[in-house]
């Protein structure tokens, strides 16, 4: 079974409330998206105002987790679910979680536009930055795509995505110590790009993350710390 659907019940209250669950958990997604663009183009352009906008966005993402997983520990305690509902609202749990973290990174990206609109653009490392941010929004996008239609095949070609990241994050890391080391005037501002590029791969992990939940709701295995060629 590589899809599933919420299961009927005699309580409409039930259902709702699982559904509910779902929207929200996708909004939150939509809103760390949004928070994800808006912080790299503050970093392109050295736009400490919208990068301001990003962390106070974050506190909003923040509270959201809080009232998504406050939902899911009241659906358990007052439904008691089994099979795939309980798997469904761990599933929201965990991914939520995710998402905050997500948020997080955000966060420190903008952080980083702010460090380079006070000490000057970077004269490196914006192209490959946006390379791998397009790969890492590519892969969010996806995961949540995966995650609204409960498709677990969807969700295990997104993982297969991450590797193609890290492998971009890591040659990015290689040029641009290259450059420093040619260049040191230039090491403060790189510094800024490259923590960058460590959040967008740390951004990666976590939609990772997010289709290994999705894999648990639809097939109930935990696939979390298997190696990907021994899953099937």
């Amino acid at each position: 079974m590589e899809k599933v659907s919420l299961d009927q019940h005699i309580s409409r209250q039930f259902n709702a409330d699982l559904e509910h669950l779902k929207s929200q958990t996708l909004a939150m997604g939509g809103m760390v998206e949004k928070q994800l663009h808006d912080a790299m183009m503050a970093l392109e352009n050295a736009d400490s105002e919208l990068a301001m906008q990003v962390l106070e966005a974050e506190k909003k993402i923040d509270e959201m987790e809080l009232i998504i997983d406050d939902a899911c520990t009241t659906t358990i305690a007052r439904r008691q679910p089994a099979a795939t509902d309980l798997r469904m609202i761990l599933a929201v749990s965990r991914s939520v979680r995710d998402l905050e973290r997500i948020g997080d990174e955000a966060q420190r990206i903008a952080k980083m536009a702010i460090g380079l609109s006070e000490e000057g653009l970077s004269p490196r490392g914006y192209v490959e930055a946006r390379h791998i941010a397009n790969g890492v929004r590519e892969t969010l996008r996806d995961c949540l795509d995966a995650f609204s239609r409960f498709d677990a095949r969807a969700a295990r070609e997104t993982m297969a995505k991450d590797k193609q990241i890290d492998l971009d994050y890591r040659s990015a890391v290689r040029e641009l110590v290259t450059y420093m080391m040619e260049d040191p005037r230039s090491i403060s501002r790189v510094m800024n790009v490259l923590w960058a590029l460590r959040a967008l791969e740390r951004i990666g992990d976590h939609a990772k993350n997010i289709c290994e939940h999705i894999v648990f709701l639809v097939e109930g295995k935990d696939i979390r710390h298997i190696h990907p060629d021994a899953q099937d």
